[in-house]
């Protein structure tokens, strides 16, 4: 075949074009053909190439090269041939490690199996041992039995003698024998018949390779020492506790007896329950079953389970100091935030939106006299009521901040209720002393209105003059707090479990559910597990408030929490638990108990309830919405404030609130619903941006809380049906009633009030009462039809579809106006 036809024949297979192939020459003989595709390049070696004697090698010489192979094409052939083999080889090495791992779990499980074989041998053995002991004994009794029969007995009178006391026939015993060899060799019979068929057990492979198990060996020891009494031995009866929850299964209920199922059901008829085994009955009827069976009963609920986790009494010994922890309260832009500013030399303040704090803070400061103080900076604004009570209940002292410019306000009033509510003791900081226009005096007489006795009005409470801008009077503010913290002796156990409160918690896209804990008892390790409300997870970090990672947290300690499985609930108590398995199943048991809860709250109990509320929910004209917020604490403010807005025709409903970014499936859940999404110092992602925006689904982000609730409470007052207005523009009297062919009935008129309008709706009054209300078909001045007739003026009326008017009749004339209504 000439080189042309080869170059044919390739192309034709290769699927390119003829004028593709190309061929490579070495003295005069063909080495490899290169096909050239659409796709790629191809090599054809031609047969025999590579092998001894024929062909081109892959060597870097050029004399034994393929024509047209360029060195580095042929050093990275080289490179990728020695990657390949190198791959071959990790990947052999991969398997040998393998199957080297393979042959070691199955020589593994064989020592455990043979392990297991043996220890079941010995058992069998011990059994089989303490079987032949026990036979052996009762042999050597019934030998002994028998030399004291034989041995020769003091002659008796024979009027003395009883039928009872004569010897027993020999023939009885040989009559049994024969009985039982019958017995035998009928059973023999029996086995012999059923030799050739083939039972379920010998199908599945079953009986050959069962053995006796160790209930199985007892058994049969007790039917022998049974035989080898003479007769039955009725086994003494075993008391035991039963644990008896709210509801049992029967099932369960004879396990926990010790009991056969079908003697627990019969008992359950004999009482006239028809039940089967797995059938649920309540905690009274297994009482009375368990005490039928004689057994004891050990009440248990659900809630047993936190048993784990009940607080220990602390040995006085074991109690240490422990710093104080100092609440900030007051009313909003009183200068809360920048007082502890001030202290902590820090500027949280110049971070806020809005100029105000939306968030509860955890810091820890310490004095130049080297006392550790731990300060936690609540919100002033009213919608922050549970963040407030939730500051006074975790703390020791509260610092309620007042403006000398400003005097009491509605929130300082809170914050002092708060604090009674709390027993905590109170200093009071006069901030802003150093505004011209302050007075600090007027602060301590209106506090006297709310039972806030002063020192200098003769009082017990600490109060202080202070300046956040300048400085004034922090040393005595501090001085202060020291004083009252010594007063209290505040001690606790740092050598035991953790134990505390969450301040905060919040949704964190990077590190996941993160919580700011403030330890109250105990000491918080990394690698603790713990149970927090709904929630349980393992530490992951600890991070203080300077955002430095920590290892452990002492009493009096705020730190960040990571390693929680969801996002809990601001207010929760974090506990710390021995194992996962416990705080897994607190947890689960909370929530569910929450569920329930929930359930219970939101559903009739009656025909009756269920019918007004359905009567309600028809009245009533709801404005859904979704809220997202950065923190749990934001979150739960922002619904508090949505429940207060509305009234008995229109509320906010909050279908759903939660901490994190808005995701695909908020908006999902919008337009699902039609209600739009709020997003609190948060945003939405890529993905929910753009499905919002091809499904219409509104976004709007705030940052400002007092934003938030306006436009809600405005987007609500929308909702309200527009209040129509009556009012009063003319009366005119009829004179003269008309006749007219195709008008009907005209009254002639006389305008004596005001003005009458054409549009404007009308009232027939005859003796003072209306008979008659709709409007007017004509209104002519002389011939001509006008729009409106002033007062003093005559004029001709004909109302819409009523001719029943007489003269002497007053016709009142009125206009409607809608109002639009708002919400308070």
């Amino acid at each position: 075949m000439s080189d042309n036809d080869g170059k044919k024949t390739l192309g034709l297979r290769g699927g390119a074009r003829p004028g593709n192939v190309k061929q490579s020459f070495s003295h005069g003989r063909t080495k490899n053909v290169v096909v050239e595709t659409k796709r790629k390049r191809v090599v054809v070696p031609k047969p025999g190439a590579g092998k001894p004697g024929g062909g081109a090698t892959p060597s870097g010489d050029p004399s034994r090269r393929p024509a047209g192979i360029s060195d580095a094409e042929m050093a990275r052939r080289m490179k990728a041939l020695q990657a390949a083999k190198a791959r071959e080889a990790e990947e052999a090495a991969a398997r040998e490690a393998a199957e080297k791992a393979r042959e070691e779990e199955r020589a593994r499980r064989r020592a455990e199996q043979e392990a297991k074989e043996r220890e079941q041998r010995e058992a069998e053995e011990r059994a089989r041992a303490k079987a032949e002991e026990e036979e052996r004994k009762r042999k050597e009794a019934e030998e002994a039995a028998k030399r004291a029969a034989a041995a020769p007995a003091p002659e008796e009178p024979k009027a003395a003698r009883t039928p009872a006391s004569k010897p027993a026939p020999a023939a009885a015993p040989r009559k049994q024998d024969r009985e039982r060899e019958q017995r035998g060799r009928g059973k023999g019979r029996d086995d012999n018949r059923r030799s050739g068929k083939l039972t379920l057990g010998q199908a599945t492979g079953g009986e050959g390779n069962r053995q006796r198990s160790m209930a199985s060996m007892k058994r049969k020891q007790e039917r022998a020492r049974q035989k080898a009494m003479g007769g039955p031995v009725e086994r003494e009866k075993v008391i035991r506790d039963v644990q008896l929850p709210e509801a049992i299964m029967v099932s369960e209920l004879a396990n926990r007896m010790a009991e056969r199922v079908a003697d627990v059901v019969k008992s359950l008829m004999q009482m006239g329950m028809m039940v089967t085994q797995n059938q649920t009955i309540d905690a009274d009827t297994a009482e009375l079953i368990i005490e039928e069976f004689g057994h004891k009963v050990t009440r248990v609920s659900d809630s047993d389970v936190e048993d784990v986790i009940n607080e220990a009494e602390d040995k006085e010994e074991d109690l240490k100091p422990r710093p104080p922890v100092i609440t900030i309260m007051g009313h909003v832009d009183h200068g809360k935030t920048s007082l502890l500013d001030a202290i902590r030399d820090a500027r949280v303040v110049a971070g806020e939106a809005g100029g105000i704090t939306q968030h509860i803070g955890a810091y820890q400061v310490k004095t130049d006299g080297g006392t550790t103080l731990t300060f936690l900076d609540t919100p002033g604004h009213a919608a922050f009521t549970s963040m407030r009570s939730r500051g006074a209940q975790v703390t020791d002292i509260v610092v309620l901040v007042v403006a000398a410019d400003d005097a009491v306000m509605p929130q300082t009033i809170e914050a002092i209720n708060h604090a009674k509510a709390a027993e905590v003791p109170m200093i009071v900081a006069i901030n802003k002393v150093d505004k011209p226009d302050a007075n600090p005096d007027k602060v301590r007489t209106d506090l006297l209105q709310h039972e806030v006795i002063v020192e200098k009005m003769s009082g017990e409470v600490q109060d202080v003059e202070v300046s956040a801008i300048t400085g004034q009077g922090l040393d005595e503010l501090l001085e202060a707090i020291a004083l009252q913290a010594e007063i209290l002796e505040l001690k606790a156990n740092p050598n035991r479990a953790a134990q505390g409160a969450v301040i905060e918690a919040q949704l964190d896209v990077g590190r996941g559910p993160v919580a700011t804990v403030l330890v109250q008892n105990g000491t918080l390790h990394q690698g603790d597990i713990f149970v927090v409300g709904e929630q349980y997870g393992k530490v992951r970090a600890l991070i203080n408030d300077k955002g430095e990672r920590v290892k452990e947290a002492g009493p009096s300690v705020p730190v960040e929490v990571l390693g929680l499985n969801g996002t809990p609930e601001a207010g929760d108590v974090l506990n710390v638990t021995e194992t996962e398995a416990q705080a897994r199943e607190i947890a689960e048991y909370r929530e569910q108990a929450a569920k329930d809860k929930r359930a219970a709250a939101g559903a009739a109990t009656t025909l009756e309830q269920l019918m007004q509320k359905a009567k309600e929910d028809e009245n009533v004209t709801e404005l859904p919405i979704l809220m997202k917020a950065d923190v749990q604490g934001s979150a739960e403010a922002i619904v508090q404030a949505m429940e207060k807005i509305g009234n008995d025709e229109v509320r906010v409903r909050v279908l759903h609130s939660g901490v994190g970014a808005i995701t695909e499936t908020d908006v999902g859940l919008a337009e699902a619903s039609g209600a739009p999404i709020f997003g609190f110092n948060v945003r939405a992602n890529a993905s929910a941006r753009n499905t919002a925006n091809q499904k219409g689904v509104e976004i709007r982000y705030y940052s400002v809380i007092y934003d938030l609730v306006d436009d809600v409470k405005a987007a609500a007052s929308g909702l309200l049906s527009a209040e129509i207005r009556e009012k009063f523009i003319g009366y005119a009297e009829i004179r003269e009633v008309f006749k007219v062919t195709g008008v009907g009935k005209v009254a002639g008129c006389l305008v004596t009030e005001g003005v009458a309008r054409r549009s404007a709706g009308v009232r027939l009054l005859r003796d003072n009462v209306v008979i008659h209300e709709g409007t007017l078909k004509t209104l002519k001045r002389f011939k001509d039809e006008v729009s409106e007739v002033q007062s003093g003026q005559e004029c001709g009326m004909a109302f819409e579809n009523y001719d029943d008017i007489r003269a002497g009749d007053v016709i009142e004339i009125f206009e409607r106006e809608e109002v639009t209504r708002t919400l308070d």
